[in-house]
């Protein structure tokens, strides 16, 4: 198999790039919400976005990919990998070029839980694909919001939307998921923020701050540690 050209290595060296993890329910939206209300309070530029869906482009492949017709697995990682080479290119690196905090809901550790993991296409091949995609581009920092994938999908059960692509792809596809994005955190510790979703929203937030500020020089005056 022909391998990948490697990809040069780090995250841009202007802005800062902070990535939200985890499973379906976990509340990542809401984390997100939060630190940018936060970081705007104290005059710093911040762009919120997400994966798949933060571009037009990326909104008419989100809604093939998860709510359009049957895919195979190796389609669903090129789509995710495509939405993701082209949300880098137009909205992630021109905001951290001006020297803006890109807040963005998933990103490439979603594509290797869900299709390197969860699918079983193999975590360093779509690892791979989503590093080449992106030249390499990684966050300064990952929160990964841990929770229990039944407790997460039951948080959804309520809605009037119907179950996407992954969210009906069934319990234990969610439970290898999970694995993946523990054991990444696991190997890359200097990246990855661990916090467990069942915990306080307020608490959270608190926790995401805490790692945030000396990242941003936002003062960390009154933000627990």
């Amino acid at each position: 198999m022909t391998s990948l050209p490697p990809p040069p290595a780090g995250p841009s060296a202007h802005g800062v790039f902070c990535s939200f993890e985890g499973g379906d329910g976990v509340g990542k939206s809401t984390q997100i919400e939060l630190l940018a209300e936060w970081l705007r309070e104290h005059g710093v530029e911040v762009l919120a976005t997400r994966e798949p869906g933060g571009t037009e482009l990326g909104l008419e492949l989100r809604a093939a990919v998860l709510h359009g017709g049957h895919v195979s697995a190796r389609t669903e990682a090129l789509l995710y990998a495509t939405d993701r080479a082209h949300h880098v290119d137009t909205v992630v690196r021109p905001a951290l070029e001006r020297g803006a905090v890109v807040l963005t809901d998933r990103y490439l550790d979603s594509s290797v839980a869900y299709q390197g993991d969860g699918r079983e296409l193999g975590a360093a091949e779509v690892e791979a694909l989503s590093l080449w995609a992106t030249e390499g581009l990684l966050p300064h920092l990952t929160v990964l919001l841990d929770l229990d994938p039944a407790v997460g999908l039951a948080r959804l059960a309520g809605r009037s939307a119907r179950p996407d692509r992954l969210e009906s792809a069934g319990l234990e596809f969610h439970h290898r998921a999970r694995r993946a994005f523990l054991e990444r955190a696991d190997a890359d510790p200097a990246r990855w923020l661990v916090l467990d979703a069942s915990r306080p929203v307020a608490e959270l937030a608190a926790a995401v701050r805490a790692r945030v500020a000396p990242l941003t020089g936002v003062p960390a005056d009154g933000v627990p540690r």
